[in-house]
């Protein structure tokens, strides 16, 4: 990540306490901890905190990409929740991991080390990030998986129904094709959510035998520079495309953006996530970004503040895994829901 989009993210960050941390390339060092606490030595006390009646004092969240507006979302519904529960001195801290699984496992090794109550994870790498979860967990830490899965005994998952978005997502561009017509999917960095969304896409596309999928390899890394690099390059490729799925709002913004500069308007293209940016363009009467499957950012991050904060206190949620339903949003009532709040 280069140092303009570390501006950006520490900008958009900053109505945050100074606890929180914006996105960076780096070494642990770029990870915040309490001063105040001790070395993690997995004592008997330490294993309280994950089974006793414990006071809320720290939560800490490693997620994707701050200089994405949705994870900056989920930062500051973060802080929030958990200073409402516990707080003004509750110690909040959010860090990028920039898609870097050794950069997320240091992270999660320095939050344990730190006494952290709740550590949130936002997985890099679903499998690759089991050892230092498996660590986390060994030394008594609550850790609350959220947005995507994550392998080494998470206490909790908190994600969007991510299958369910693909699939309403693709049935839109089903229906409004009538069955028939030239798809592509513009998909992103391997982790669960993205495959889970194509995985959804491709069930219901495979309904119509008359629908055909040109590319559904490209990753974009969920960001606009890459759906515009990917859909420039699809653009070229394949002379005839009429509808495009991308896996998130930034990337479908950038195909359209890719769309616009090579002046076709000869397809449409549906995203998941509800952002702001794709709710404009949606808006945009004139413009083919024709829909969104929204998420709820601000609500899974409160919700796993909520759920980490019950074990916390002895309260184990009743299902481990916890999906939260997402809406499309089309030009047809664009007007009336808002996507996130």
């Amino acid at each position: 990540m280069n140092v303009k989009k570390i501006t950006i993210a520490a900008s958009l960050l900053g109505i945050m306490s100074g606890s929180l941390i914006g996105c960076t390339n780096g070494s642990p060092d770029s990870t915040a901890t309490n001063p105040e606490t001790k070395p993690a030595t997995n004592t008997s006390a330490e294993t309280k905190v994950a089974t006793g009646n414990g006071k809320l004092r720290s939560v800490a969240f490693t997620v994707g990409d701050l200089s994405n507006p949705f994870f900056v979302l989920m930062g500051q519904a973060t802080e929030a929740e958990a200073k409402k529960i516990g707080g003004k001195d509750v110690n909040v801290t959010v860090v990028s991991s920039a898609y870097d699984l050794n950069q997320q496992a240091n992270q999660i090794e320095n939050f344990t080390a730190s006494n952290t109550d709740i550590i949130i994870v936002n997985a890099a790498d679903k499998s690759g990030i089991k050892p230092a979860i498996e660590k986390a967990k060994q030394a008594g830490r609550i850790v609350i998986a959220v947005d995507t899965g994550a392998e080494g005994g998470v206490d909790a998952t908190i994600t969007t129904n991510n299958v369910q978005a693909g699939e309403v997502g693709c049935k839109y561009i089903a229906d409004r094709l009538k069955g028939k017509g030239n798809v592509v999917i513009v998909n992103g960095p391997p982790v669960d959510s993205v495959t889970q969304r194509v995985s959804g896409c491709e069930n219901v596309l495979s309904k119509y035998p008359d629908i055909k999928i040109l590319s559904k390899n490209q990753n974009a890394e969920g960001s606009r520079d890459g759906g515009l690099r990917v859909m420039t390059d699809l653009l070229t490729t394949f002379p005839k495309i009429d509808a495009v799925f991308a896996i998130n709002d930034p990337s479908g913004v950038g195909a359209e953006l890719a769309a616009n500069q090579a002046q076709r308007k000869d397809f449409f293209i549906v995203g998941v996530d509800g952002a702001p940016e794709a709710i404009t363009a949606i808006a945009n009467k004139d413009g083919i970004y024709a829909a969104t499957a929204t998420q709820n950012p601000r609500g899974m991050a409160e919700k796993a503040v909520q759920v980490g904060n019950d074990i916390l206190n002895g309260k184990k949620p009743s299902n481990s895994t916890i999906l939260i339903p997402v809406k499309l949003i089309t030009k047809d009532n664009v007007s009336t829901e808002k996507g996130w709040k």
